[in-house]
């Protein structure tokens, strides 16, 4: 199960694209990611399995221009969006990124293609919010129900910012546990220690050799 949720966390931050006037449906833009992950991780899994940093380079150069870390994290901050400065919201978002990505980093190299089925649209796509359902397929055969969250920003672009794994809402789920740290701290004391966390991630896969 640790690899299942690795490799959801890593979809959920990577499955979308720009939109522009022939780009296809977020449903299509999901299943071209999903192959492409497939074939990258075919092709380099080796060389990537001992070079931590250009693992990481792969993922961000998947995330970084398409997922919507602001967004995401203001939804994931609540309230506490609120009353954070432009600078706090930006490092508590860098710092959200960064503790997933180079936590779940590893889980990528364990991708096979066939391992994420994308199932059609249901109804009409809506021209700013949609959901891509898909089913991630374990060891064992089972089949775990995941949405991934889109939304069309105000310059046309379709970005994913949540992922449903089995009803449960990412977003709200990690909100709660934030707004709980942050009654007992501060978001700086949080935000410090997402940083620590995901440098402790990068130690580890460097000792282990990204294994």
């Amino acid at each position: 199960m640790r690899f299942v949720y690795s490799l959801l966390c890593v979809l959920a931050l990577a499955l979308t694209a720009p939109a522009h006037a022939d780009t296809p449906s977020p449903n299509q833009v999901v299943q071209m990611l999903v192959d492409d992950l497939g074939k990258t991780m075919e092709a380099r899994r080796a060389e990537l399995s001992k070079d931590r940093e250009g693992l990481l380079k792969v993922i961000d150069g998947i995330v970084l221009p398409h997922f919507d870390i602001d967004y995401a994290s203001i939804l994931v901050l609540g309230q506490n969006a609120r009353t954070a400065t432009p600078d706090q919201r930006a490092r508590f978002a860098h710092a959200m990124y960064n503790s997933i990505t180079h936590r779940y980093a590893e889980g990528l190299l364990k991708y096979t293609e066939g391992r994420v089925r994308v199932l059609p649209l249901q109804g009409e796509l809506n021209d700013k919010r949609t959901l891509v359902r898909t089913q991630v397929v374990l060891d064992d055969g089972k089949l775990v129900p995941v949405d991934y969250a889109f939304r069309k920003t105000s310059n046309g672009d379709w970005k994913a910012y949540d992922v449903i794994i089995e009803g449960i809402s990412y977003v709200t789920n990690y909100r709660n546990q934030v707004a709980a740290e942050i009654a007992k701290s501060s978001l700086d004391a949080l935000t410090t220690r997402l940083e620590t966390q995901g440098a402790k991630a990068l130690e580890k896969m460097d000792a282990e050799g990204v294994k």
